[in-house]
């Protein structure tokens, strides 16, 4: 079996598995940018939105972060994968960019 992984065949946000007489191009987890194999421990940098944690690329929850990223009154943050969305409180909807009470 020849190793055609070796020629680095895939494209960047991919990583190249080595099978019996091929290879195939798998994607690399969402939270990489760049990766060697499968998982988000293998990234070669973490993506936007995710910090390096025990060898891991793990998700930042911007919501718990000292400074406010949803500044707007009645407003909540709502953690995502690799980002965040602010949305109106319970009882509060989006008027013109405002949260105004239901």
């Amino acid at each position: 079996d020849l190793d055609e992984c070796a020629a680095s065949p895939c494209k960047e946000h991919q990583y190249c598995l080595n099978t019996d007489g091929s290879f195939s191009c798998k994607a690399c987890d969402a939270s990489c940018v760049g990766c060697t194999g499968e998982g988000s421990e293998k990234c070669k940098t973490c993506a936007s939105g995710y910090v390096k944690e025990d060898e891991k690329c793990t998700d930042i929850d911007e919501c718990n972060l000292p400074e406010k990223v949803c500044t707007r009154e009645n407003q909540d943050c709502v953690n995502t994968s690799g980002s965040y969305k602010c949305v109106c409180s319970e009882g509060f909807e989006d008027k013109d960019g405002t949260c105004v009470q239901t």
